[in-house]
């Protein structure tokens, strides 16, 4: 299968530098991954003009066998700008772990982690790897905050500090010296260059656009928008939040291949929170069997949603019968049918059904602390990717293409683990 060929910067002691990366992908039977570069070289570039200039016209590098290369050379240059999700800043690590073990800083680490060992694998670096193996902090980057919090978190996130303090110059070495930057025809350089100039030429002009309109809103009279501002302010006073929106707890509809189910969620701390306990939740076949359900005091003693301070106000209703549970387009998520809109591709998936369905997977994992639901959905994992791509399409990434037999198994694990955690009453 013919993943993406990304054009990723390098953030590295001899500076700041584009080239590009194909993640794992299958072809005959076996997984492949690669950089643009041949043999022990890897080529890099100092913007995107010369990138551009060098896939327009070289024929010799370790991508030209990838199944979608040929997509690469008609790619305009500012398709081929990495994006700030593909920016890696090698160079800046020492300065990260130096901070505390935020969730930003922790995500930005996790990445800049990957990226070094794909570079790794791909060209034998085992020095690079002797480093980041010998630390048990490196390889828990992915799983977020969790594994760097409390006193054994603590103790984790000194080590890796201590790490990368003492090696992570022969990591940045070991990559710096692997990199050329090749030489380019100059009159295709030339017009990629011009084509890149006009870009940011046009992206300024846009900005300050956007800046001039701004600057013409702040002269409105202020008269006039201080009666916009109470004509604003009296249509959201007058706009009903209702029972469920007053205690900030809301029902939720999921949709399986084989039943309709409903429960709560909220959240506290921006952490999700679901009716139910261990991992598990509680959940009904129906609206009112819901209602019913926690009308019952001898149910939910221990339900997680005993720590919201609103839990009380939703039981009161319930038993004095008051309880209405409706729930809103937004809070459906169904599950049935994505595994084999996923196996079809693409075009087959509906975003606003995955977007959902992948919330509520993720929601049920981070309550349950369980991890493996962001491992999947990473983008060096290819359900990761193909998720990645429906969810959040960028004109300089290529199409994948089939087939997805590995993608869809791997999202119907995570969905039938979602199930094993319902507890149906």
């Amino acid at each position: 299968m013919a993943q993406d060929i990304i054009p990723i910067e390098l953030g590295l002691p001899q500076g700041d530098l584009v080239t590009l990366w194909a993640p794992r992908w299958r072809e005959d039977g076996e997984e492949w991954e690669a950089f643009l570069g041949d043999e022990e070289d890897l080529y890099a570039f100092p913007d995107a003009a010369h990138l551009a200039a060098f896939v327009r016209t070289a024929e010799q590098h370790d991508l030209v066998d990838h199944p979608a290369w040929e997509i690469v050379p008609a790619l305009n240059v500012p398709e081929l700008i990495p994006d700030d999700d593909h920016s890696y800043d090698l160079v800046g690590v020492p300065e990260m772990v130096a901070d505390e073990p935020d969730s930003w800083t922790i995500g930005e680490l996790a990445e800049i982690v990957g990226i070094v060992r794909s570079l790794a694998d791909v060209c034998e670096l085992d020095e690079v790897h002797e480093v980041l193996d010998a630390y048990e902090g490196f390889s828990l980057l992915e799983q977020g905050r969790l594994p760097f919090t409390g006193r054994e978190g603590q103790r984790l996130w000194n080590d890796l500090s201590a790490a990368v303090s003492e090696k992570w110059d022969s990591v940045l070495d070991a990559i710096d010296q692997l990199v050329t930057v090749p030489s380019v025809d100059a009159a295709t350089l030339e017009a990629t260059a011009e084509e890149l100039a006009a870009f940011h030429e046009e992206s300024a002009e846009a900005e300050a656009g956007v800046d001039s309109e701004n600057d013409d809103l702040d002269t409105v009279d202020s008269d006039d928008a201080e009666a916009a501002g109470a004509t604003d302010s009296d249509d959201t006073d007058d706009e009903p939040v209702g029972f469920w929106g007053e205690v900030g707890i809301d029902p939720i509809k999921i949709v399986t291949s084989d039943q309709e189910y409903y429960t709560l969620r909220c959240y506290l701390d921006d952490e999700p929170i679901f009716l139910g306990s261990d991992g598990e939740i509680d959940v009904y076949t129906s609206e009112r069997a819901l209602a019913r359900g926690l009308a019952d005091s001898s149910k939910f003693g221990d339900t997680d949603l005993a720590d919201v301070s609103t839990w009380s106000t939703v039981r009161d209703a319930a038993t004095a019968g008051e309880l209405e549970v409706e729930v809103d387009t937004d809070n459906t998520y169904v599950l049935a049918g994505l595994d084999a809109d996923l196996a079809e591709g693409v075009d087959a998936i509906d975003p606003t059904q995955l977007e959902l369905a992948v919330e509520l997977l993720t929601d049920a994992a981070d309550w349950a602390g369980d991890d493996s639901v962001a491992a999947a959905l990473t983008k060096s994992e290819s359900l990761g990717w193909l998720v990645s791509f429906v969810l959040r399409p960028e004109p300089n990434r290529l199409a994948p293409s089939a087939p997805f037999d590995a993608e869809q198994s791997a999202w119907r694990k995570l969905v039938e683990s979602f199930e094993d955690r319902l507890r149906s009453h």
